[in-house]
């Protein structure tokens, strides 16, 4: 009998890209609209003034182009990351980058409101049609209500990998449909590790211990409970939906309670179809669990106590004004908060080329020279409308780019394919999905802090061909993206991000 010839071969993804306005070289929109007012300039100059003028105004005009086509590593210009110190700068000046809270903080009310992009917000609970109780988070600065599941990963290991590639494919088919969801802005999935104190692994073989058990297994068990949470680590994940208030653009706002009669009957097929992307059971969170995930983010030595009060059966009780920390500050390159030092990192490039499923797997794992380590995928979802419209445009002037010289770049090549890739996907019916990623690292004591840093840039991004960038002078309001909150940063950007594209 002749042999079965296993021909599976693991399939790869990849083809992301970042779309660009049409513009000379790499000057966007906007800039090479700036360039040819300021030659009309310098020409003026020249016949008004004399060639003193006249170079004068072709030198502040090179200037200016400088600043905002010299790019590095992160495509970061020098106009914005001159940009961002100044207004870091500013910030320290105006002492807002230090936060106090409770009672003997600045705030007037006493309680240790959450700080920053998020402070605002307020936390609701309400019951979905399967009468499981969801928290709804509302921030009224940009009209935003978010709702988290949390979910139980199954994992990668001993599974087929023909499992994982129906998980890979139903995740990209979840991803899609958010688009034809009303309302739907922006989704987000966190992934964090953390040591695990053993409360959950003592309660769970102190419940079970039964009397007439031998004397051996009860020593294992013991002895078990004794040696095994130590060094070992706890993964949670979770799944945060944001909607919009309005139910269409330019729509009435709707109230908390309207959401949240929207979302009752909606919230069951979503967490069902969640499960099949191999994310486990997966259930929202009610108001409780999220303050306790918050609180712990901020506070993280508040973890074992919380871990010891579940295990002791005494009820924790928090509400939205205690999970902020008591104080923090935020600096140039880094985020202290209560008993924590951060330091959070934004995705600037996706990896190039084509990339497996366990790509991140590293990159997500617990790793020993980091207490807490959240990793967070941002993702808003375009609508189908609008979806062809971007690609189209973007196939045109990747195309446009690629043909402007006799000898075009094996990048613009590259870059021209691979528009018409997503052109020609779009057109099948495939989503189009605008994604992001935040890194935070916390440790307990500053001396560990340099080492995280070195593990996350030195290890872990690379292992996951990830381009990262430390978030200067953001760093607090990166570490509160990276939590299940759904904020949406575009939303919270000093210069709107259409003014940025356009650059």
């Amino acid at each position: 009998m002749a042999a079965i010839e296993n021909t599976y071969r693991e399939p790869t993804y990849g083809n992301w890209r970042r779309p660009r306005k049409a513009g000379i070289g790499t000057l966007g929109g906007l800039a090479t609209a700036g360039l040819f007012v300021g030659l009309i300039i310098t020409v003026i100059c020249l016949f008004v003034g004399g060639w003193f003028a006249g170079l004068v105004a072709l030198f502040i005009l090179g200037v200016a182009l400088a600043v905002v086509s010299v790019t590095d590593k992160h495509n970061k210009s020098v106009g914005e990351r001159a940009f961002a110190r100044l207004a870091f700068r500013s910030a320290r000046r105006r002492k807002a980058n230090i936060y106090r809270s409770g009672p003997l903080g600045l705030t007037p009310w006493g309680e240790f409101q959450l700080p920053g992009i998020s402070a605002g917000s307020k936390l609701y609970e309400f019951t979905d049609s399967y009468g499981r109780p969801f928290a709804l988070i509302h921030l009224p600065s940009t009209a935003h209500y978010t709702v988290v599941f949390g979910t139980q990963p199954d994992g990668a290991s001993l599974v087929d990998p023909e499992q994982i590639d129906a998980w890979v494919a139903n995740w990209g088919g979840w991803l899609a449909s958010l688009s034809n969801e009303p309302a739907v802005v922006a989704a987000s999935v966190t992934v964090e590790t953390a040591p695990d104190s053993g409360a959950r692994l003592r309660r769970e073989v102190e419940s079970n211990i039964h009397d007439d058990a031998p004397d051996i297994a009860k020593a294992m068990l013991r002895e078990a409970l004794a040696t095994y949470p130590q060094g070992s680590a706890t993964i949670r994940a979770w799944v945060a939906l944001t909607f919009s208030a309005a139910a269409r653009a330019g729509g009435k706002r709707r109230t908390a309670e309207e959401i949240a009669r929207d979302l009752a009957s909606r919230l069951p097929s979503l967490t069902e179809r969640l499960e099949s992307t191999g994310a486990g059971a997966c259930a929202p969170l009610n108001a409780q669990e999220l303050c306790e995930v918050v609180r712990v983010a901020y506070d993280p030595a508040a973890a074992r106590l919380i871990d010891e009060a579940h295990y002791q059966g005494t009820p924790v009780d928090l509400d939205w004004g205690d999970v902020g920390p008591s104080a923090h500050q935020a600096g140039w390159d880094g985020y202290r908060h209560d008993s924590g030092h951060s330091v959070s990192w934004t995705m600037t490039g996706a990896p190039r080329g084509h990339i497996l499923a366990s790509a991140l797997a590293r990159l997500v794992a617990p790793h020993g020279e980091i207490a807490r380590k959240r990793v967070t995928l941002l993702y808003r979802p375009i609508e189908a409308g609008r979806a062809a419209a971007i690609v189209e445009s973007d196939q045109t002037s990747a195309l446009t780019r690629a043909s402007s010289t006799n000898r075009p770049t094996a990048r613009a090549l590259v870059d021209a394919r691979a528009a018409q890739a997503t052109a020609a996907e779009e057109a099948k019916g495939a989503g189009l999905v605008n994604f992001g990623m935040v890194v935070t690292a916390t440790v307990l004591s500053s001396r560990d802090l340099e080492d995280a840093v070195a593990v996350v840039e030195g290890n872990l991004g690379p292992s996951a061909r990830l381009l990262l960038r430390r978030a200067y002078g953001s760093q607090d309001s990166a570490f509160a993206a990276s939590l299940p909150l759904g904020l949406v940063l575009p939303k919270h950007l000093k210069v709107p991000e259409e003014i940025r594209e356009a650059m």
